[in-house]
């Protein structure tokens, strides 16, 4: 009995790692090339696993990329947030416009965020991606104002609308600097939202506690 309780926790131990080597692979593919790039096979071949195997993971391309969008944000926000504590609610703005407005995060899509990666892909997924690209949105604004929670709560509807604006600003520079191509526009681009995007501070300037 315990042979078999033994060789059923070494499956379950090769299924998840396998599960995690088809969501980075899905998550890289996602972020560089969008919904078409995350192919059954391309994604199994970057896996290093057979195509075979991926239906003993997921249902079908659509759960593959549900989830690896999940996974790809999960990884985003935590080395974009980082562990540093801000002293002022408009440092935390300029600090994380500075980290995402730039030319790596422009020229490396395929270790950036999913979520600039895919705005043109989402809104016309269908009900199923826009749920989950909205949940991730929604985490990742949580994220941006988690350190200011203890704050009056009439302030806490305008953090939660300044994250947004931030959001909005910093997604579609990004988005926006990649569409026009490299050069001296797209530079510029990404100079005007990061400025703008740290200036979204009229929220009392509450240390976080």
């Amino acid at each position: 009995m315990a042979d078999i309780r033994a060789q059923g926790g070494v499956r379950a131990e090769r299924k998840a790692a396998a599960r995690a080597r088809i969501l980075a692979s899905a998550a890289a593919r996602l972020r560089q090339e969008g919904l078409d790039g995350v192919a059954i096979n391309t994604v199994m071949r970057d896996a290093q696993l057979t195509h075979g195997g991926f239906y003993a993971h997921f249902k079908d391309k659509q759960a593959l990329v549900q989830a690896a969008l999940v996974h790809a944000l999960a990884d985003t926000r935590r080395r974009w947030m980082g562990r540093a504590p801000d002293a002022s609610w408009p440092a935390r703005l300029e600090r994380l416009a500075r980290r995402y407005i730039n030319p790596a995060h422009r020229d490396h899509p395929a270790d950036a965020c999913a979520l600039a990666a895919l705005t043109s892909d989402a809104a016309r997924a269908g009900p199923a991606l826009q749920a989950t690209y909205a949940a991730e949105l929604t985490k990742t604004l949580e994220a941006i104002v988690a350190p200011f929670a203890e704050a009056p709560e009439a302030d806490q509807a305008r953090l939660w609308d300044e994250a947004l604006a931030f959001m909005a600003l910093s997604v579609g520079s990004v988005a926006l600097a990649r569409a026009v191509g490299p050069g001296a526009l797209s530079d510029q681009i990404l100079r005007a939202g990061r400025r703008a995007a740290a200036r979204i501070n009229t929220a009392p300037k509450e240390s976080p506690r």
